[in-house]
């Protein structure tokens, strides 16, 4: 019997690109109303996000999970939103309580230890609160008591398919024809050994000498040439707004890894940007046209002042004869007549 087809496939590190809760709601928006099937196979990572996608699947109501593989921790409780969960015959399941990265390293006083002392206490009470509210989902999902899956948590060890059955983890063992066995190597054993979870008891699978050969080389130049330095988180401000995502998908390569609806995102807003662009640009040539015709009618009005402020400030040396040849003025007459008159008078004995 062929497996079903798969909408997700999350696998890896719980919390990384490839298990990221924010593509996990992306593919679920899309397929709103619609039955979704995941395949799930991880070791764990990030109870917040595992909390997360839980969520995301209880919303949804129409999900199908199916482990292969080896899965623990924050894996299994991402599955526990699902509608139904099935399980390969040949995969492994585990549970345990949840743990932090601790290191402290350094000369302590007193009053330092003091200080260390509340810190961890602090996070002994939240791993507490933690611990509990996972073992409520846990135990609503098996319908056990929550002491029991807290003993379980507790004791850490690797489920069969058959065991996280009889639990109640799973709703279902299947032996799909295309559902690969766990495969247990160094690597993978070492990540277990790390993150304080058992390594199971199955077949370890050889490597060849060349193998042995590339991966001593490499741990050699890891051990040698590049010693592990403290890695700052970077707060890319302006970024994280467009995704509307505080919290980016880095690899330890410090590569960025966006989801589909991130891209679109960025899309989007480049596109808005864009628009933006072209319409000031078509802004601009407008105030440029309006500028060069007031500059123009400015050129005009500053030629006709100075033509107005000249014209008064003119003179001329030319007499102007307004005098027609035969034409008597009034002065003239009264000119004629008084010396007409005089010589009357001059006339009379």
């Amino acid at each position: 019997m062929a497996a079903p087809k798969y909408h997700l496939h999350l696998k890896g590190y719980v919390g990384g690109y490839d298990f990221d809760s924010d593509y996990v709601d992306f593919i679920l928006a899309k397929n709103e109303g619609k039955e979704v099937n995941v395949l799930i196979d991880s070791l764990g990572g990030q109870s917040n996000t595992a909390l997360s996608i839980f969520s995301a699947f209880k919303r949804h109501g129409c999900v199908n999970v199916h482990f292969v593989g080896m899965n623990a921790s924050a894996a299994t409780i991402a599955s526990l939103g699902a509608k139904h969960i099935s399980m390969d015959a040949s995969a492994m399941y585990l549970v345990h309580k949840c743990s932090v990265a601790f290191f402290e390293w350094g000369n302590l006083n007193a009053d330092d230890l003091q200080s260390l002392i509340k810190n961890i206490e602090k996070q002994k009470q939240d791993l507490d609160k933690l611990d509990a509210n996972i073992a409520s989902i846990y135990a609503k999902k098996t319908k056990k008591t929550p002491a029991e899956l807290l003993a379980l948590m507790k004791q850490g060890g690797w489920l069969t398919a058959q065991e996280a059955l009889e639990w109640g983890f799973v709703d279902e063992i299947t032996d799909y024809d295309d559902d690969s066995s766990p495969v247990l190597t160094n690597d993978i054993a070492n990540a277990l050994a790390s993150q304080g979870i058992p390594i199971p008891n199955l077949p370890k699978q050889e490597q060849s000498a060349f193998n042995r050969f590339i991966n001593a080389l490499s741990t050699f130049f890891k051990s040698n040439h590049n010693k592990p330095t403290p890695k700052t988180m970077k707060i890319f401000k302006h970024f994280s707004a467009v995704l509307n995502n505080e919290q980016l998908n880095v690899n330890s390569e410090g590569q960025i890894f966006l989801s589909e609806q991130e891209a679109e995102s960025i899309d989007t807003k480049l596109s808005e940007l864009h628009s933006q662009v072209q319409s000031l640009q078509e802004q601009n040539t407008t105030l440029e046209e309006a500028n060069k015709s007031l500059t123009e009618t400015n050129k005009s009005l500053t030629e006709e002042i100075s033509a107005l402020k000249q014209a008064p400030a003119d003179t001329s040396q030319k007499v102007v004869e307004n005098k027609v040849e035969g034409e008597t003025n009034e002065v003239q007459k009264f000119l004629n007549t008084r010396s007409s008159a005089k010589d009357l008078f001059n006339m009379i004995p």
